[in-house]
């Protein structure tokens, strides 16, 4: 289905949970977030038939998202009943990775074919502060059990942030010397005003092609601008929502944990589908798709996101 401004929407990103036992402190509060009633969170089923209603619109590209989607207890079948989805091609799942090592077999033996990794430092301390309680060597464990399990694609995120791991950059684009996988640099949005990272955090991502001369420039792919070092098994990728954003191309709907479908990320707009049928909810994401805007207010340092929510409760 194409939106008022002829996109083609075919991606929907679902959250499965608002939790994470990771507390980034750019993506929610130290304490986490406060548990809602189960009754006011999707069930399951209610999951399946929003795929169910999104694959009847045109729909192909299912990415998991959370919180952290490995700690709900179900996602295993949850990942296998969305794979079985008649046209669905595609189940993608992004994780901070530290659950990963007895995971990562079978999410790909449910049907998972791609996974993102989000890791924003490779070192102990600076992981341990980033995620206020996460160990480096379980990201690592579980990027590790990724890269043998057989996905379609494996990528490693990493926000980039001035002061914190710009100084990485080298070091984190060495991964994909070393090993077939995308190593996606994004840039911080300002998603809420927490007041953890000023305005010296806010990096474009051209920053990154300082650090890396040598970076061969490939075609572009979806959302990010793809580069290569020599010899290199894996690529870099170059993802820019701040300094050039790129609503133009937008292809994606988005639905929360409690059931409200986001046309946009960085707006408040949101449609309810808790409790309604599979017929009713693919109503409400025509509604939804054809109410996309041709673009999100305006982005940077000190002008914050309309999003409404924290991106935990999004859908990272």
């Amino acid at each position: 289905m194409k939106d008022s401004f002829g996109r083609e929407i075919k991606y929907l990103r679902l959250s499965i949970t608002e939790l994470c036992n990771l507390r980034c402190r750019y993506c929610m509060p130290e304490d986490g977030v406060c548990k809602k009633n189960h009754a006011d969170m999707l069930t399951a089923e209610e999951m399946i038939m929003a795929v169910k209603a999104a694959a009847s619109l045109g729909i192909t590209k299912i990415r998991i998202t959370g919180g952290e989607p490995l700690v709900k207890r179900d996602v295993i079948s949850l990942c296998r009943s969305i794979a079985n989805v008649d046209g669905i091609e595609e189940v993608c799942i992004t994780t901070n990775a530290t659950l990963l090592k007895d995971m990562a077999i079978p999410l790909r033996e449910a049907g998972v074919s791609h996974v993102n990794l989000s890791m924003d430092t490779l070192d102990e301390e600076k992981y341990r502060y980033i995620t206020r309680r996460g160990e480096l060597k379980d990201a690592l464990e579980g990027m590790e059990a990724a890269l043998s399990a057989g996905f379609d694609k494996v990528k490693l995120n990493a926000v980039l942030i001035g002061g914190f791991n710009d100084d990485e950059i080298p070091a984190m684009a060495e991964l994909s010397r070393k090993y077939p996988m995308d190593v996606r640099f994004i840039e911080l949005m300002p998603m809420h005003d927490g007041g953890e990272f000023g305005q010296a955090a806010y990096l474009p991502c051209s920053k990154v092609l300082e650090y890396l001369p040598e970076a061969q420039k490939l075609q572009q792919e979806g959302v990010a601008a793809m580069y290569r070092l020599p010899g290199a098994l894996g690529r870099i990728g170059l993802i820019s929502p701040v300094s050039a954003h790129f609503c133009g191309t937008c292809d994606r709907l988005r639905l929360t944990a409690d059931g409200k479908l986001k046309p946009c990320l960085h707006s408040p707009v949101e449609y309810p589908i808790k409790g309604m049928t599979q017929k009713q909810m693919a109503e409400e994401m025509k509604r939804a798709i054809l109410s996309k805007p041709a673009c999100h207010d305006e982005l940077s340092a000190t002008q914050r996101s309309n999003a409404g929510r924290s991106m935990n409760r999004i859908g990272g």
